[in-house]
């Protein structure tokens, strides 16, 4: 399992879960931050045909009132709720320790070095990408197409301009500086 969107500063965590079958080649194959929109879009599209997965989410709602790692852990078991088969054991990117039913293991960096974990951070990064782009639709002053939700020089100047929208996690540290500030603390 891996997630993506924890970093973001608006919209849900997305978390996905991958069994891959035996002997499934997927050349490319990698943590979705090293692999190009392009292949990373192929990819996804070769993991949801040939491979049994789920996908959950957690809303900014629920970031906001649970926390983050709390959240992360509510979408983690919608995956897994979504998948359509059997678990012997659970191999989680990161370093965070969670409570699960089946037995399982998180794995620094595991999403560069274990390929159902590399497919879960695939599924998971563009599905997320995918609901910012639809995202961007209404809310177009923040271009989430851009930027998904991450504190960049564009997104800043859109808080700026216009303050947070319901896609915002308020809990944030720069969006509570903004609050009081008028000003999201700069982190790029």
């Amino acid at each position: 399992m891996d997630e993506a969107g924890r970093g973001s500063w608006a919209g849900p965590v997305v978390a996905a879960a991958v069994v891959l079958p035996k002997g499934l080649r997927l050349s490319g194959l990698n943590d979705s931050k090293l692999v190009l929109p392009a292949k990373r879009d192929e990819l996804f599209e070769k993991i949801i045909q040939s491979c049994a997965y789920g996908v959950g989410l957690a809303t900014q709602e629920e970031v906001d009132a649970l926390g983050l790692l709390q959240a992360t852990l509510f979408a983690f078991r919608r995956a897994l709720e979504q998948l359509p088969t059997q678990i012997d054991h659970i191999l989680i990117d990161g370093r965070d320790a969670f409570s699960f039913s089946a037995p399982h293991t998180s794995i620094i960096r595991g999403d560069q070095k274990i390929r159902c974990i590399m497919a879960a951070s695939i599924l998971a990064k563009v599905t997320r990408d995918r609901l910012m782009v639809e995202y961007s639709h209404k809310y177009p002053a923040y271009r989430f197409d851009l930027h998904k939700g991450y504190g960049t020089q564009e997104h800043q100047r859109a808080l700026r301009e216009h303050g947070p929208c319901d896609l915002h996690r308020k809990s944030y540290a720069p969006l509570k500086k903004l609050a009081t500030t008028g000003e999201p603390e700069r982190v790029c």
